[in-house]
This record gives C-alpha cells, structure tokens and sequence, in this order.
C-alpha cells in the first residue's frame, strides 16, 4: 500500500499541472493556443501521462469474501472443531450425538464449544440460540441457516 501511495504522490508531483493542460478549453481566442489544447485530446489525460512515464498502476479491484459454503463442507468443519476439542472422544463423535447425554459434556463445556464455532464461522450465536444447539447436526443446521446454505 506503501509503494501504491508513493508512486502516485510521485506521479502528481512530476507532472503539477496536470489538470490545467489536459483540460480542452473551446473559448480560446489565440489560434497558436487553439492548436496546443487541440493537440491534447481527452484520452490523452492523466492515464496517457502516466503511462508515457511508466507510472500507470493496474487499476485492478480485490473483493473478499468467503468461499461459498455447502452443508458439507459445514458438518466438516463442525466436526474438526469438535474433534479437536480434548473434552470429546472422537469414537463417539457422530451428527447425531448429544453433547451432554451421549459425550459426557456439562454446561461449561457447551459455552466452550459454541465459543469455538463462533470463531470458526465469524459470527457470533445468541444465547437464546446457543441453548438449542446440543448436538452437532444441529450446529451444522443453524450455521447453514446463517449464511443461507441449502441443498
């Protein structure tokens, strides 16, 4: 960003009046100055000048996003997190698992593991939904929910 803003401090600054000499002007009297502007034409304007010079930047626009999701792309990466947390046993880890009856979780291990989901999607889960989210086909299905991901 240093080298972008430096190149273009130094392209204005080589050519000061850029703006004043570029500018077609139609009520000129002097026919020698009728001439000069007539010679600069509109497409010769600050790009033409800076690519004479070899200034000109690629005037190129990066976007970010997210890769576009898919349910299972999703119960993917819910699973990786889940099995990754060292609470669980990964022999018993399913989609249709209960946190708490089936895995031997408690409550704080339930805010752990939301917390966990949080920072793997970017978005942050309600209390309100985080009580509903005890299982991890249900994780999957309130994250597919959230970024709007049907199949």
């Amino acid at each position: 960003m240093a080298a972008f803003a430096k190149s273009v401090r130094t392209a204005f600054a080589v050519s000061g009046n850029i703006f004043r000499n570029t500018v077609p002007r139609s009520s000129l009297s002097n026919p020698q100055l009728k001439r000069l502007y007539s010679s600069v034409s509109v497409k010769s304007g600050v790009s033409a000048l800076l690519n004479q010079r070899g200034l000109l930047v690629p005037q190129i626009r990066f976007y970010s996003h997210d890769e576009p999701l898919n349910l299972k792309f999703i119960k993917d990466r819910v699973l990786l997190v889940l099995n990754l947390y060292d609470k669980i046993d990964p022999d018993k880890l399913c989609l249709d698992s209960h946190f708490m009856n089936d895995l031997g979780l408690d409550s704080l291990d339930h805010v752990e593991i939301i917390m966990a989901m949080e920072d793997e999607f970017g978005f942050e889960i309600p209390d309100m939904d985080a009580e509903k989210l005890v299982k991890p086909a249900d994780i999957v299905r309130y994250v597919a929910d959230r970024q709007d991901v049907y199949e």
